[in-house]
C-alpha cells in the first residue's frame, strides 16, 4: 500500500523513515539535518520516490541501501538536499581582508616559486572561486604565476553550473558595477565570467569527507570553507579540518564563515587577527600533508 496523502497524491514522510534517511545521507556525506528538517526531505525526496514508482519512503530507503543504483540515488538526492543561495563578493570584509592582506604575504611567501594556489572548498555554484580569481588578478601582484584557483562541491549540478559561469542578475547583488563591466560580458543566456579569470579557476565534485579525493587537490596556500561547516556535525567537521589543514602549504590561510570558528574542533591552527577578519593558518613548523617535515 503507497503511502501517499488523499489530498495531494505525494508521498507522506513518517518519523521513522525520516531518521533512517537522514541517518543514511549523515553517513554518506556528514550532513546534519534535525528533527525540522522532515518536511524538507519530504517535498525535496518525494519527486523521486515518485519517478522511481515506490510505494512510499520505507521503500526508497530500501532502494539506496541494496539497489544497485543505490550509490548513484543517494548523490541525487544529496543533490536535492543540499540547494543553497550564493553570489559573487559575498561578505565583503573578508575579501578585502583576504586581498589587501593576505595576498601580499602569500605573494611574498611564494615569490621563489611563482605559484598560488586557492581552493574554494564547497564552492555552490562557483560565485566564490571567480570572486577570489578577479581579486587575484586585481591585486596584479601574480602576474605570470602559475595561478590556479580550484573550486569543488558536493553537488555535480553546481559544478556544472561553476564551469558554465553564466549567472544571472541573483547573482551580482553586491558586485561593484566597475568589477562587472571589466570581468563580465552580457550574453543572451546570461552574465558570462570572461575567459581570462574562467583559465584560472578548475572545478570539481568533491565530498569533503573524502581524504583520498581531496589530494587531487594538491597543496593549497588558502582554502576558502565559508558557511559550509554548519551542515556537518561534529564528528564530520573535525573529519573535514583535518583534511583541510592536510591540503594547506605550512603558513597557508584558512578561511570560515563569520559564525564558524574552530572552537572544539581543531587546536591546529594559529589565529590571525586582520584589521576585518580573523582567519586561521597553519603554522610554518606544521608537517606537511606527506608527513616530511616543511
Amino acid at each position: 500500500m503507497k503511502a501517499f496523502s488523499s489530498s495531494d497524491d505525494q508521498p507522506r514522510l513518517r518519523a521513522d523513515d525520516f531518521r533512517l534517511l537522514r541517518d543514511l545521507v549523515n553517513d554518506h556525506a556528514g550532513l546534519h539535518f534535525d528533527d525540522g528538517s522532515l518536511y524538507l526531505f519530504e517535498r525535496r525526496l518525494g519527486e523521486r520516490v515518485a519517478a522511481l514508482e515506490l510505494g512510499g519512503f520505507d521503500e526508497y530507503y530500501k532502494y539506496l541501501r541494496f539497489n544497485a543504483r543505490g550509490k548513484a540515488e543517494i548523490e541525487e538526492s544529496i543533490e536535492r538536499l543540499t540547494t543553497k543561495e550564493t553570489y559573487f563578493f559575498r561578505q565583503e570584509y573578508q575579501l578585502r581582508s583576504f586581498a589587501n592582506e593576505l595576498l601580499p604575504r602569500l605573494a611574498e611567501a611564494n615569490r621563489d616559486s611563482g605559484q598560488l594556489t586557492v581552493w574554494s572548498a564547497g564552492c555552490s555554484t562557483g560565485e566564490e572561486a571567480y570572486t577570489v580569481a578577479i581579486l587575484i588578478a586585481r591585486s596584479g601582484l601574480f602576474q605570470g604565476w602559475n595561478v590556479r584557483v580550484v573550486g569543488s562541491d558536493i553537488s555535480r549540478r553546481n559544478v556544472a553550473t561553476a564551469r558554465r559561469g553564466t549567472y544571472r542578475a541573483a547573482s551580482f547583488r553586491t558586485t561593484p558595477p566597475e568589477i562587472r563591466r571589466e570581468y563580465f560580458v552580457e550574453e543572451p543566456e546570461g552574465v558570462r565570467v570572461v575567459e581570462r579569470i574562467r583559465a584560472m579557476c578548475h572545478f570539481g565534485q568533491l565530498n569533503l569527507l573524502d581524504r583520498t579525493r581531496a589530494a587531487l587537490v594538491g597543496r593549497a596556500d588558502a582554502v576558502f570553507c565559508r558557511n559550509v561547516l554548519i551542515y556537518f556535525d561534529m564528528r564530520s567537521r573535525k573529519k573535514v579540518i583535518d583534511n583541510l589543514y592536510d591540503r594547506l602549504t605550512p603558513g597557508g590561510f584558512l578561511m570560515l564563515g563569520h559564525s564558524e570558528s574552530l572552537l572544539n574542533v581543531s587546536t591546529a591552527f594559529e589565529l590571525v587577527h586582520l584589521s576585518e577578519d580573523l582567519v586561521y593558518r597553519k603554522p610554518l613548523a606544521a608537517r606537511r600533508w606527506d608527513g616530511s617535515s616543511p
